[in-house]
């Protein structure tokens, strides 16, 4: 799809003009990805409530959870490999529990990252 394209299936999509920055990449790409959302069942409740607030203009939650329970997380830092297990408690990392992925992005460097920046 070309720019022009692209702009119509976002109104047809979305209701609303796209921003006037966007690329034409980006735009094929959030058109593909709402097309595979609603092809299959739609958004997950979280996604609705975050973007019915960002439209809103309130407050977004940053304490959703970003992997399902159950999940492992591998990440290798200066040479180590850490591996963290979701659970409904928080993080589990060493048999430690942490509350967010930010904090074992911490635990692990040291420093402020964003958990699902450092753990992807």
């Amino acid at each position: 799809m070309g720019r022009e394209q692209c702009l119509r299936a976002w109104i047809r999509a979305f209701k609303s003009d796209p921003p006037k920055y966007l690329s034409v990449l980006f735009m094929q790409r959030v058109l593909a990805h709402d097309l595979q959302c609603r092809k299959l069942g739609g958004y997950p409740a979280a996604t609705r409530r975050v973007l019915k607030a960002a439209l809103a203009g309130g407050e977004m939650s940053t304490a959703a959870r970003v992997v399902a329970d159950n999940a492992t997380l591998v990440r290798v830092w200066n040479g180590r490999v850490y591996r963290v297990e979701a659970s409904a408690d928080g993080y589990v990392l060493d048999g430690r529990t942490f509350a967010s992925l930010s904090a074992v992005a911490r635990h692990i460097t040291g420093a402020r990252w964003s958990g699902p920046r450092f753990s992807a």
